[in-house]
This record gives C-alpha cells, structure tokens and sequence, in this order.
C-alpha cells in the first residue's frame, strides 16, 4: 500500500497558494489520531514547548500559535476533540471528522500562518504529507517503529536505534534518535498528591464502547471477587477522557446486555463528601471504587501496586509508570469485541454483517496473534501476562490475590518494565527539534 501511495500520489498536487494568513505569524501543529495519543505523546509535547516558548493560547500576544488537528482513525472513539479542549493548550482543534475538508479549504479553519511545523504524533503518517505540503509547512515525524514518508520530512525523531535503522541511508541525516516520549511520565506523576493509605489495584476497562461493555461488568465482579480474597485491598478506576461517569454506571447495570453474565450488581454512586471529596462508585457486595476523574491519572496509577486492563494505549501508560499488570481480553462475548485495529476493525463495523463477521475476525485474530500488551511487543518476550480467552473474573481474581501476596514478583514486573522504557527527555529533546524547524525571520 505505501508503495502504491508513493506512485500514484504526490503531496505537491495538494500545495495552493494565498492560503494563509500575515507573514509575520507562525505556527505548530500537533497531529494525532486517538485518546492515548493524545495523552501520552501530544500532551506533555504542548506541556513542553509552552514553558520554552511563547505561543498562544496561553499567550494571547505572541507570534506563535500552537494548534491541534486530529486525523481519521478507525479505533477513535469520536470524543478526542472534546477531551483536546479541555486541556486548554491549543489556539485551535480541527476535528477528524473534518480533516478532509481542511485539506480542501483550510481558510475555513484558518487564517492559517504563513510559515510553521507539522509534528506527526499518531495515525497515518500519509496524512501529515498531504498537511504540510497544503499547508506549505515543515513537516516532523515522530517515529516510534518505522518513518513511512522520510522523503517528505525536514526532520526525523526515532523513538530508538531500531527505527532509526530502519531508514534508507540517503535520508539518516534527517534523523535523530530522542528516546521514548513516554519514559518521562513517572517524572510528571512524581509531582501529584499521594492516595490514602492501602494495597491499591487499578481498574482500567478501557475507552471505547466496545471494550466498557465487556470491561466495565467483568471487572466490577472482579473486584468484589478480589476484595474477598484480600480485604486490604482498594481499588480506583480512572475515568478516561472519552466516557463519563454516567455512561460507566449505565454499563455496570442492566442496561447493559452483558450484565447478566457476571456477579456483580448495580454500583451507586457515592458523591463528594468532607470526608472523601472524590467520587466513588459501590458495588452491591460493599465494594468502593474510587473515580479518578483528572486526565490523565498518572499521579494515582503509579502508586497501584497492580493494575487489570484491557489492551491498548493503557497499556504502554502503565507500562511506562512501571505499574505491574494483567492484560486482560474476554473472549466470550466476541459479538460486541469490534475494536480492532486496521482492516479487520473496519470488516467487523460493517452494517448488516458486522456481528457475523465481528466473531469470526475476532476469533480469528485471537487465534492467529501475537502479542497484545505494548510491553510485550516491545521486549518481543512475556514481561506482562496476557490472560486471553474465555477467563472468569474469578479466575483473574485469584491470579491478583497471588500476585499481590508476592511483593517480589510484583517488583520484578516494574523493574522489568521501567528498564523498557530507558531514560526520561524524550520530550525534551523533541521540543527542541519542533523549535529548531520553526522560521526564524
């Protein structure tokens, strides 16, 4: 497919000119695609360049603007924008679902700079061709396995030494090795508050409809299975930017068709009080939840001396905080399991056929896969276990019990872990490259 692209498509068709708005004016646009990209890269990037430069929004005055444009994707859950604003970092947010328009008419989203740098952090890597060449821009790819375009980059930043040699030799001199922009996460979540005292277990179901309605009522039982085995035990889910805390109590109830099939009844919702300002939800069985409701919730993820997730961009955060964890996929409700990524999620959404073809793709894939937990996929050997198949929260339950009473078990998962990532400046060093494309006069 990308050699099919690079001879039927050239990103100079897309350059028109008077697009733009005063030559004096520049901009950064960040380009990213779903919720964990959005987290874990695009966020401490904005954080980043706003302490070294002056840009707006937080500076209403300066030159520079700092904008976000997100970019179709088919395992977006079509919440990003809303979770982008409230962060409060971009002059401007150009939604997914209006990408294609912006390339055809980008005076309607603009005026658009004259001069400045598209970062590529997540999706396509095509679509941020087709961006900067519209746009006229300089153009940065963060590349965490492979550079796809590097013909069309001024700049290069590799996660590692793999990505790196993974590039022709005529284009190596565009390329710098930066590191993992997630190894800084445990630097930034040193800085927040701690949790109450006690052994705490994060609950992570997911983000996408598809994951919540297997995750939220598999581990809510879970959970009160847990809480049997070790009654020291407490537990927080962290409330991700794309859901809310009605939608999570309207999956853990009847509601959901699912909910039949596990222990666990109806939670209630406990609000803020004197003595717990945070919300929490409990279960039937007296089981409190805490609702860790600030994005993202590095601060209180780093201190769970374990985690139950579903697959995903979670699982390079926790991986990244080196909280130890048990990866979890349920295979036994294959029908609404449709969050697959590429093709095959694409398949399995089609009207009319999509559950017929949702089961055996995902059957299929279940069969055929390799690793799933990010940690796993980058150390290519189990760091994590993986629990797939038809698992009962039982099962998972007393699998946490046995890990949690292994204090020395758990340390060597976060040792191993925290050794994936390599060093913190990642994030750094990629500001660095952003400012350094920026025109200077």
């Amino acid at each position: 497919m990308a050699s099919a692209l690079r001879v039927q498509v050239s990103p100079s068709a897309f350059l028109f000119t008077n697009l733009t708005g005063p030559p004096s004016a520049t901009a950064i646009v960040l380009v990213c695609n779903g919720p964990g990209e959005l987290t874990t890269w695009v966020r401490p990037l904005a954080e980043r360049l706003h302490a070294s430069l002056a840009l707006r929004p937080r500076q209403p005055q300066a030159a520079t603007e700092l904008r976000l444009v997100l970019v179709p994707c088919p395992n977006a859950t079509g919440h990003e924008r809303q979770a982008a604003e409230r962060l409060g970092l971009f002059s401007s947010i150009v939604p997914a679902q209006r990408f294609w328009k912006l390339l055809l008419r980008p005076r309607r989203y603009g005026p658009w700079p004259a001069r400045g740098v598209v970062v590529f952090l997540g999706g396509d890597q095509f679509w941020t061709v087709l961006l900067k060449a519209r746009l006229g821009y300089r153009h940065l790819t963060y590349a965490e396995w492979v550079a796809r375009w590097p013909r069309w980059n001024d700049r290069i930043a590799a996660m590692g030494p793999e990505a790196a040699r993974r590039l022709p030799s005529r284009w190596s001199s565009r390329c710098t090795v930066v590191g993992d922009l997630m190894a800084d996460l445990s630097e930034t979540a040193r800085a927040e508050g701690p949790l109450p005292a006690g052994q705490w277990v994060a609950l992570l179901p997911g983000s996408k409809r598809a994951k919540l309605l297997v995750g939220v009522p598999f581990l809510l039982d879970t959970a009160d299975r847990l809480a049997a085995l070790r009654p020291g035990c407490r537990f927080l889910l962290p409330v991700a930017p794309t859901t809310t805390v009605a939608e999570l109590l309207a999956l853990a109830g009847p509601a959901n068709p699912l909910h039949r099939h596990f222990g666990s009844s109806e939670p209630r919702l406990l609000e803020p009080s004197a003595e717990a300002p945070s919300r929490w939800l409990e279960t039937a069985a007296g089981t409190r939840i805490l609702l860790v409701e600030q994005h993202p919730a590095h601060g209180a993820l780093s201190q769970c001396a374990l985690a139950l997730t579903t697959v995903g961009a979670n699982t390079a955060e926790l991986g990244a905080l080196g909280v130890p964890m048990i990866v979890l996929v349920p295979t036994q409700h294959l029908q609404v399991m449709q969050a697959w990524d590429g093709w095959l999620g694409l398949v399995a959404r089609l009207p009319l056929l999509r559950w017929l073809l949702g089961v055996a793709l995902t059957a299929w894939r279940m069969r055929q896969r390799g690793f799933l937990a990010w940690p796993n996929i980058s150390a290519g050997r189990a760091v994590v276990p993986e629990r797939v198949g038809p698992i009962l929260p039982q099962e998972i339950a007393a699998e946490a019990a046995d890990w949690l009473s292994h204090p020395e078990r758990l340390a060597g998962q976060r040792e191993d872990l925290r050794a994936l990532r390599g060093q913190p400046g990642a994030v750094a060093a990629l500001a660095t490259m952003v400012t350094d494309l920026l025109p200077t006069a």
